[in-house]
C-alpha cells in the first residue's frame, strides 16, 4: 500500500472510532440529563456515581490501559510476521479473564473499604450504605467490560475498527431505557411505596451489569468472525504471557493517569455535598471532545505506529504523529474555547430542569471551565504515549505518571481548602499540563518518528487564531440570545444556533487564515482503496 493510501487508512480509521465514539457521548448526554433530571445531586445520583466509576476505574487499569498498551505492540508484531497471533490472542484473554475473576470476587469482600477509598466524605450518611450496595452489583460489570476491551484491540490491530468503536453504545441505550422504564413503572403503579430515586436507582445498577453482557457478547462475535474465537480455557503462564505482565505492570498507572486524577477529584467533592455530581457532569461534557478525539486517535495510532516501527519506517511513523496531532488540535483547540466561553448556556440546556437546580448550574459550570483548560493537555497526551507503548516502553510513562499524580494531588488538596470543591478540577488540569511536558521532554531521544512536522507547526497558531475569533462570536452570540436561552423550548434552538454559527465561523477564519484546507477534510472522508 502507498503512503498517501496508508494516511487515508489512519484518517478513515479515527473518523470510524470518533463518529461511534461520538454517538455513545451523545447518548451519554441524554442519559445525564435524564439523570440530573430525576436525581438531581441528590444521595442517589451521588451513590450511583461512585459505584459506577468503581469498575470504570478497574476497567482503564486492568484492560484498556494497562493490559491493553502492552498487549498492541505484541500482538501487532505477532500478526506482521504470521506467527501465533491467534494462540497469544487466547492466552492474553485467559489470563485477563482469571484475573479479573478474582478482582470482582475480591471486591464483594472489600466494597465498603473501596467505597471509602473513592469517597471517605460518604461515611456516616446515606449515601455510603447506597454506595456499596450498588457497587456490588456494578462491578460485576469490570469482568465483561475489560473482556470486551481485549476483543476490541485484536479487532483494532487487525484494521477493524467499527464493531469495536460501536459496543460501547450498548451501555447508554441500556440506561437510557433502564432510565425511562423504572419511571413509567413507578407512575403506573400506586403501590409501589419505594421513592423513585430509589427506584431508578435499583434499575440503573442492574442496567450497567446488563450493558456490560451485551457489550462482550457483540465484540466476541465480531472477534469469531474475524479469526479469534477466544474461549475459556484452563489459564496458562506461558512465556508471551509472562513477557505480557513484565510490560503492563507499571503502565498501569501510567495509562491510566486520568482516573486516578479523576479519583482525588471525587475524594475532595465527597466532602462537598453535591460535588460529586457537579463534578460528575462536568466530566461528562470535556470527556465529549476527549473521548472522540484522544481516545480515537489513541485507539487507531498505536496499532499504526506499532507496524511502522516494527518496519523501521520512522518518515511513516512522523507523518501518522503529525497528521493525528493535526487533526485533534484542529477540533480540541475550538471546543476548549467553546467550554470556556459559554459553560453556563451548555449546562443550563443539557442539565438545567427537574431535581437539577440553579445552585447546580452553576457550580457545573465553573467545573467545566476549569476542566476545559487542562484538555488540550488531556488529548495530547493520547498522542504521545503510543510512542513509548508502541516501543514497549510503559516505565518511563509511568514514572512521568507518578510525577503528575503528586502534582495533582498536592495543587487538588490546597485548592481544595482555599477554594473549594473546584479545588479538585484545578489539580486535575494543572497535573495534565505536566504530564503532557514531561512527554514531549522524554520523546525527544526517540528521533525522527516522535517529531511534528512542519506543516503541523505552521498550521497550529492559525488553528488558535481562528478559535478566539470563534470564541468571540460565540460570547456576542449568547448575550444576544440571553432571554432566548431562559426560555424553556426554545433555548434548545438558541444554544444550537449559537453552536452552529460558532462552528461556521471557525471554519471559515480557519480556511482564510490557512489553518486547514478544504481538501484535508474531504481526504479524510474517503475511504481507503487497497
Amino acid at each position: 500500500m502507498s503512503e498517501p493510501l496508508k494516511s487515508i487508512k489512519l484518517v478513515t480509521g479515527f473518523l470510524t472510532v470518533g463518529v461511534w465514539t461520538l454517538a455513545s457521548r451523545v447518548l451519554g448526554f441524554v442519559r445525564d440529563v435524564l439523570l440530573a433530571a430525576f436525581l438531581g445531586s441528590g444521595a442517589v445520583a451521588e451513590a450511583f456515581l461512585i459505584a459506577f466509576s468503581l469498575p470504570n476505574m478497574f476497567r482503564r487499569f486492568f484492560a484498556e490501559g494497562a493490559f491493553n498498551s502492552a498487549f498492541v505492540p505484541l500482538f501487532s508484531k505477532k500478526l506482521q510476521t504470521n506467527e501465533g497471533q491467534e494462540r497469544f490472542a487466547q492466552e492474553a484473554f485467559v489470563a485477563l479473564g482469571s484475573l479479573l475473576i478474582l478482582l470482582t470476587l475480591l471486591a464483594q469482600l472489600v466494597m465498603p473499604w473501596l467505597v471509602l477509598a473513592m469517597a471517605s466524605g460518604f461515611f456516616g450518611d446515606e449515601r455510603f450504605e447506597l454506595a456499596t450496595n450498588y457497587g456490588r452489583i456494578v462491578f460485576v460489570y469490570v469482568l465483561f467490560v475489560s473482556l470486551a476491551a481485549l476483543l476490541s484491540a485484536v479487532l483494532n490491530a487487525t484494521g477493524r475498527f467499527a464493531v469495536a468503536a460501536a459496543a460501547p453504545v450498548a451501555l447508554n441505550v441500556i440506561l437510557i431505557g433502564a432510565i425511562s422504564l423504572a419511571f413509567f413503572i413507578h407512575s403506573n403503579q400506586a403501590t409501589i411505596d419505594v421513592p423513585l430515586d430509589r427506584y431508578i436507582g435499583r434499575y440503573l445498577v442492574w442496567g450497567v451489569v446488563a450493558a456490560g453482557i451485551a457489550q462482550f457478547g457483540l465484540v466476541w462475535w465480531a472477534s469469531a468472525k474475524a479469526g479469534y474465537p477466544l474461549r475459556p480455557e484452563i489459564p496458562r503462564l506461558s512465556p508471551d504471557v509472562r513477557r505480557l505482565v513484565v510490560i503492563a505492570a507499571p503502565s498501569i498507572l501510567a495509562a491510566g493517569v486520568v482516573q486516578i486524577n479523576l479519583l482525588v477529584g471525587r475524594q475532595i467533592g465527597s466532602f462537598f455535598d453535591g460535588a460529586i455530581a457537579w463534578l460528575a457532569f462536568a466530566d461528562r461534557l470535556y470527556q465529549l471532545p476527549l473521548g472522540v478525539i484522544g481516545i480515537a486517535i489513541g485507539v487507531v495510532l498505536l496499532p499504526d505506529l506499532a507496524r511502522r516501527l516494527q518496519a523501521e519506517d520512522g518518515a511513516g511513523g512522523r507523518a501518522a504523529l503529525s497528521r493525528a496531532a493535526e487533526i485533534a488540535m484542529a477540533l480540541t483547540i475550538p471546543a476548549t474555547i467553546s467550554l470556556m466561553v459559554i459553560p453556563s448556556e451548555l449546562v443550563s440546556v443539557l442539565f438545567g430542569r427537574g431535581a437539577f437546580s440553579d445552585n447546580d448550574v452553576t457550580a457545573t459550570a465553573l467545573a467545566i471551565t476549569v476542566y476545559a483548560v487542562g484538555l488540550p493537555a488531556f488529548v495530547l497526551q493520547k498522542i504521545l504515549q503510543p510512542l513509548y507503548f508502541a516501543r514497549e516502553d510503559t516505565r518511563t510513562p509511568f514514572l512521568f505518571a507518578v510525577v503528575a499524580m503528586a502534582v495533582n494531588a498536592l495543587v487538588a488538596i490546597l485548592m481544595a481548602y482555599m477554594l473549594g470543591f473546584i479545588g479538585a478540577a484545578i489539580g486535575t488540569s494543572v497535573a495534565a499540563w505536566v504530564m503532557f511536558w514531561l512527554l514531549m521532554r522524554g520523546r525527544r531521544v526517540m528521533g525522527t518518528v516522535a517529531t511534528f512536522d512542519h506543516q503541523f507547526q505552521s498550521r497550529l497558531p492559525r488553528m488558535i487564531f481562528a478559535s478566539v475569533v470563534m470564541g468571540a462570536t460565540l460570547y456576542g452570540l449568547s448575550g444576544l440570545l440571553a432571554s432566548t436561552l431562559a426560555v424553556d423550548g426554545w433555548r434548545w434552538f438558541a444554544l444550537l444556533i449559537i453552536v452552529l454559527v460558532g462552528a461556521l465561523t471557525y471554519f471559515a477564519v480557519g480556511w482564510l487564515v490557512g489553518a486547514f484546507k478544504l481538501t484535508d477534510f474531504k481526504r479524510a472522508l474517503q475511504r481507503e482503496r487497497d
